[in-house]
């Protein structure tokens, strides 16, 4: 039986973004080691683990005979973990790794999932899906937050959109996001299921824009100092508004795309 490893570090839209190359590794045996947040949405995996919880951080610092010997009982390790630490390189030489760069280089003509397809000889366009029963509640999502304060259009302009929406309004946040009334739904494919009920979403490039893309809903994505032809979520219904600066975007813009 093939038993293969897969090592996937990074943030929630950078493993959404490679599900399609990851998915095309799948062997008879497959592992998945991540973030723990990203874990749930491995579903195409026999077994997720938090890279955490393995050691594997500690490798090259400190090797364990049971980490090692854990290793060496997989015939193949596709990894965007260490590739750029040669210490990591050097502790695992003899191990079956094949190493791939974790982020597109900064000038990259594909988009990034396509990167990411691409390393691993997986078919492209590489479209991510997170399969989850999809319906239509009657109510739309906003998201306002990002992993960087840049990339958010200002908080004021969603709470003025969502004045104007002729629907209901949920909003949605992370653990450590300050917004009263929130939302906050710690598992990433319970958050996925809730997702594919609105029926649209308006949010930053964010990973949880990337999610929802990724589940079918109707996705608005505000896009300021980050390239969409590399970064833009994709899916079946997914607008993109994109300025030099986030602060350029008014709001009769976005509810033009809603409509």
């Amino acid at each position: 039986m093939h038993r293969r490893l897969i090592i996937r570090p990074g943030a929630i839209g950078d493993f959404i973004l490679t599900l399609p190359a990851m998915e095309s590794l799948k062997a008879r045996y497959t592992e998945v080691w991540a973030g723990s947040q990203n874990l749930p949405l491995a579903r195409f995996a026999n077994r997720a683990r938090s890279i955490a919880s393995t050691g594997l951080d500690m490798l090259e610092f400190a090797p364990s005979e049971n980490l090692m010997a854990e290793l060496q009982s997989f015939d193949s390790i596709v990894s965007w973990y260490g590739a750029s630490r040669p210490e990591f390189r050097a502790a695992v030489h003899n191990l079956p790794f094949e190493f791939h760069q974790a982020i597109p280089p900064d000038v990259c003509e594909v988009h990034a999932a396509d990167y990411f397809a691409s390393q691993v000889g997986g078919p492209t366009p590489a479209l991510p899906r997170v399969v989850c029963p999809r319906s239509d509640a009657g109510f739309a999502v906003i998201h306002p937050f990002s992993g960087s304060p840049k990339k958010c259009w200002p908080l004021d302009r969603y709470q003025e959109l969502a004045r104007r929406l002729a629907m209901p309004v949920r909003w949605c946040a992370g653990p450590e996001e300050q917004l009263p009334d929130a939302v906050r739904i710690h598992d990433l494919y319970e958050l996925a299921c809730w997702l594919a009920s609105a029926r649209l979403y308006i949010g930053n490039d964010s990973g949880i824009t990337h999610l929802a893309a990724a589940v079918g809903t109707p996705v608005v994505a505000l896009f300021g100092p980050t390239d969409p032809c590399i970064w833009a979520p994709r899916g079946p219904n997914v607008h993109v508004i994109a300025k030099p600066t986030l602060e350029s975007i008014a709001v009769d813009e976005v509810g033009a795309a809603l409509c």
